[in-house]
């Protein structure tokens, strides 16, 4: 990491950490909590939240889930993660991990979740390829992700201010195409649910949520 990474990550990145969840408040009372929720419910056996943050999803899976395992790289939100998660929680576990280079092995969740992730992730496709080596065959990844705007005046608007805003939201690319990235993976979609993110700028309202899988 660079010395400028170094300053931003002990500055800036510690305070997005610090906000975050106040942020998105509106947004999840307005209707994310149950977009969140609904897409979870399809949620079964090994489960793995990738981009955990500060534990948005962890109460919202469905008991179909028979192990939790929250992966979250970046140290603030790993703070306020293990704070939100007793280490006691039974079938409960909090990994620092990032999407790109997970330490667990192939063929062994059956549901993995990005919710809100793939936009900032260094690299969106190692992470997908990651997601899909994790996965036994015939599993699912589920997601909930604002993309880039299928309206070309809007997606123009998401181009030019594409680096201040990924500065203002500690890495997010508000331009990502994130359905061509799943469809660029070895997962199949299944199912891509367009809607908007509530209360949110219109940089990050195009949202799609749905689910995609590993074939059998």
């Amino acid at each position: 990491m660079s010395a400028a990474a170094r300053i931003y990550d002990a500055t800036w990145g510690r305070l997005f950490a610090a906000v975050y969840d106040r942020g998105l408040k509106g947004a999840e009372d307005a209707g994310l909590r149950e977009m969140r929720h609904e897409t979870l419910r399809a949620a079964h056996g090994r489960t793995i939240d990738l981009g955990a943050g500060t534990g948005a999803n962890a109460e919202l899976f469905p008991e179909a889930v028979t192990e939790l395992v929250l992966a979250e790289p970046d140290p603030h939100m790993l703070k306020k993660l293990h704070a939100k998660v007793g280490e006691g929680d039974a079938g409960v576990s909090v990994v620092e991990a990032s999407a790109e280079r997970l330490p667990f092995e192939d063929a062994s969740f059956d549901t993995a979740v990005f919710t809100l992730v793939l936009c900032t992730v260094p690299d969106p496709a190692a992470a997908l390829a990651e997601a899909a080596r994790i996965l036994k065959p015939g599993g699912k990844l589920l997601f909930v992700e604002h993309v880039r705007a299928e309206d070309p005046g809007l997606a123009r608007w998401q181009d030019r201010l594409e680096k201040p805003w990924r500065f203002i939201g500690d890495g997010c690319h508000c331009n990502r195409d994130t359905v061509a990235n799943i469809e660029a993976s070895p997962l199949t979609v299944e199912r891509v649910e367009p809607g908007h993110l509530p209360k949110a700028p219109p940089l990050v309202r195009p949202l799609v949520r749905g689910s995609a899988s590993l074939a059998g």
